[in-house]
């Protein structure tokens, strides 16, 4: 797709969608999302991708009343856009949108059984050595976000942090770059 039939398919679509959520006074078609356009290479059609939200029966109703409507929206898009011809519009449901929704549903069923058979949300194990809980998604420590490499540089079982002070509490020497430092009255 060359680089201005994909700037027009992006107006079609805008075109489209406002038309459709501010122009159409039609009932059937309700819950509908653009997703995307597909212009032809000569610009005189144009697919119009959408989803709908609902029952499958909804989506027949706002398929029927967009075909209904298909001549004001291409009226809109001849009036809101200079093209030499006014695209031929189709209107396509693309199953894509509903599959994802699908999907995340199952994936959110799935969690919460995992969470419930667990008791609470599975903890990471604690490393014998050291006792401190490892992340195994980016590597880094549980409680001081220190990751392996730095630990194995500061050498074998060298602290993290100064014992003798509460965790959380640390002495600043200087205020970060680009503050101005606390102003003391007395």
């Amino acid at each position: 797709m060359s680089r201005r039939t994909a700037k027009v398919a992006e107006a079609v679509r805008e075109v489209v969608a406002t038309t459709i959520l501010f122009g159409l006074k039609d009932p059937r078609v309700k819950n509908v999302t653009v997703l995307w356009c597909d212009a032809a290479p000569d610009l005189r059609s144009v697919k119009v991708f959408i989803s709908v939200r609902g029952e499958p029966r909804h989506a027949v109703l706002a398929m029927h009343g967009l075909e209904s409507a298909r001549g004001f929206i291409q009226r809109q898009i001849a009036d809101q856009l200079e093209l030499r011809w006014t695209p031929v519009l189709e209107f396509v449901l693309d199953p894509g949108a509903k599959l994802a929704a699908e999907t995340s549903a199952v994936l959110r069923e799935a969690m919460a059984q995992t969470e419930q058979t667990s008791g609470t949300a599975a903890q990471a194990p604690a490393d014998q050595e050291t006792g401190v809980a490892e992340d195994p998604a980016d590597g880094t420590d549980g409680d001081t976000g220190a990751s392996d490499a730095g630990a194995a540089d500061m050498g074998e079982g060298a602290p993290l942090q100064d014992e003798s002070r509460p965790r959380g509490e640390g002495v600043a020497d200087e205020p970060p770059p680009g503050t101005q430092p606390p102003v003391v009255h007395r």
